[in-house]
């Protein structure tokens, strides 16, 4: 699925399955995020279906976009999650995730989150380290609970990604060196309240060549047999995530689910686990746009700027990680509209505040819509309010209906999270 194809033109307006993107712009306002359902449904029903022929669970990642709303989409049809945080934990089970679906990650889970994951009786912990693993079991202890783990392991493998989302190197502060592993699962036999149950490993994300995969999978398959070699029960192998999307419009990366799918049935099958996966990106990523409106066009010293009024707070992937989204004119261009360079810049007081430099588009005007494609994972979630801005909407839409799954709140809101000392006033 391209950037585009969950937002089409019908004659030259976008729409969003049969909802007009200038009609919902008028009604939800500028900036805000848009998704669709049915391009949700369509992206889990991919991945689904190449591992359909394996016992396995997806666990969506929710870090990529965890709004209530498309937790219960995917929550419907059948996924789990993984989650990173305690804040993840309650918002997977407030929307309905059972804790028999929920997988916990993260390098830095403190003793409440870990507590938290026991309460909650979730599928397993993927344990980061040593002292998190003896933290583990004595609060399993003291709760009289017996914790799910698997460690995850470092393979020291190059994911071919930005270095940002490159998870797997031996200097990446995920997981346990995969030289240390079977001591520390050895560890992990002899300690209270614990019982193993597998094997993780995560290398990065957006990843679109099946090397770093196969390489990656190689090295777990092994350590698994070495793992019931010294009595280890190897249930599970979670695969985490990383299959990547199209970010351009001439990308549609090859290597796709059935692809991967085949490579970890080709390393995992004849070792009769069940596969625990976490795709995020591939899921929401281009069921998801960023809408906004043109404010001015501006003319620099040898440089022409369009800017808009969203920012780096509501979209920061293009200044944190030079990521790369397709812009489309809401209102599509006549053929033959001639293409002049410019970056889209939003109003934040940052030279960093940009949505996208040195791109060719067709001529706007303040007030025409534009599209950021593309956005559906990574965007509302690392979205702040610098400058004091206030979080964007975001909206989900269903054939011809939709609904907001995140209102903008106002500025009293806002400012209410503050307070001041007595003394002050």
């Amino acid at each position: 699925m391209g950037p585009q194809a969950a937002f089409p033109y019908r004659d030259r307006t976008m729409f969003v399955e049969d909802v007009e993107l200038p009609a919902l712009a008028a009604a939800v306002g500028t900036p805000f995020y848009c998704y669709s359902l049915a391009a949700l449904e369509r992206r889990f029903e991919e991945f689904q279906s190449a591992f359909s022929q394996t016992p396995s669970l997806i666990c969506y990642a929710m870090k990529a976009n965890s709004n209530q709303a498309v937790l219960r989409v995917f929550a419907k049809m059948g996924a789990g999650v993984d989650v990173v945080s305690g804040g993840e934990l309650q918002r997977a089970l407030a929307a309905g995730i059972p804790g028999e679906r929920i997988t916990f990650s993260g390098v830095g889970k403190s003793a409440a989150e870990l507590a938290q994951g026991l309460d909650a009786r979730i599928l397993c912990f993927n344990v980061e380290s040593e002292p998190e693993l003896r933290l583990l079991s004595q609060i399993a202890v003291e709760r009289g609970a017996i914790a799910p783990i698997a460690l995850r392991v470092n393979p020291d493998v190059d994911a071919q990604t930005h270095a940002k989302i490159s998870t797997g190197l031996s200097d990446s502060k995920f997981g346990v060196p995969l030289a240390r592993a079977r001591t520390v699962y050895r560890e992990a036999a002899l300690l209270p309240g614990l019982r193993i149950v597998g094997v993780d490993m995560h290398i990065g994300s957006q990843i679109t060549r099946p090397e770093p995969f196969e390489a990656a999978f190689g090295v777990l398959a092994q350590l698994v047999g070495e793992l019931r070699a010294d009595g280890r029960a190897i249930e599970h192998v979670d695969l985490g995530g990383g299959l990547g999307v199209a970010y351009h419009w001439s990308d549609e990366p090859a290597f796709g689910p059935q692809q991967y799918a085949a490579l970890a049935r080709r390393h995992f099958d004849p070792l009769a686990v069940k596969l625990l996966l976490e795709p995020g990106r591939f899921l929401v990523a281009n069921a998801g746009a960023l809408i906004t409106r043109v404010l001015y066009v501006k003319e620099g010293e040898g440089k022409s700027f369009v800017v808009v009024d969203a920012a780096m707070n509501d979209l920061v992937r293009p200044t944190l990680y030079e990521a790369h989204h397709e812009i489309a004119p809401v209102r599509r261009p006549l053929a033959g509209a001639s293409e002049r360079r410019v970056d889209v810049v939003g109003p934040v007081c940052e030279s960093g505040d940009f949505l996208a430099l040195d791109r060719a588009m067709t001529p706007v005007e303040p007030g025409d819509l534009l599209a950021v494609l593309s956005a559906g994972a990574y965007g509302a979630v690392q979205s702040g309010t610098y400058n004091s801005r206030r979080l964007i909407a975001e909206v989900l839409v269903s054939d011809d209906k939709w609904a907001l799954v995140r209102r903008r709140p106002t500025y009293a809101e806002l400012i209410g999270l503050d307070s001041t000392p007595d003394w002050l006033r």
